[in-house]
């Protein structure tokens, strides 16, 4: 054998030694160490696309959360006031909360309307001062009055 072939042969024994410890394969022959290496990186290909699964879920959920807030607004009406609340989906429980938090406050409902299928909007429209319940919600934003 040449002594380059000889160079060649021991770089090669070399790598699949380097292979075999990184796989922790117990195989002797090269062919089998290449076999340990192939089913080793498909263990590490399956387990990324577990991760990946698991971060798109995590962020799926967390992006779920950030959007549960349902958007109010409040606008002045002559001697009333226009309350829209909206919700990109259905908050089960969101309409008795918003009606029982009118009745709290003493707001008089004259007018109201509500969807609660996939989404949450009510419009509601009363009399009463308005200042006065605003500050009450944070949330609730109310355009300046001219």
């Amino acid at each position: 054998m040449s002594r380059e072939r000889k160079k060649a042969a021991a770089a090669l024994q070399e790598k699949m030694q380097i292979l075999r410890s990184i796989t922790h394969s117990h195989a002797l022959s090269n062919p089998s160490i290449v076999m340990d290496a192939s089913e080793y990186i498909k263990g590490l290909k399956q387990k990324i696309a577990r991760l990946n699964q698991e971060i798109a879920r995590e962020e799926d959920a967390h992006s779920h959360k950030q959007n549960s807030f349902p958007t109010v607004s409040v606008e002045a009406l002559g001697h009333g006031f226009l309350v829209n609340v909206s919700s990109d989906k259905s908050c089960p429980g969101l309409l008795v909360a918003v009606l029982e938090a009118f009745e709290e406050l003493g707001l008089t409902v004259l007018q109201a309307t509500a969807s609660c299928a996939d989404t949450f909007r009510l419009e509601a429209v009363g009399g009463g001062e308005v200042r006065t319940y605003v500050q009450t919600y944070p949330y609730a934003t109310m355009p300046p009055q001219s």
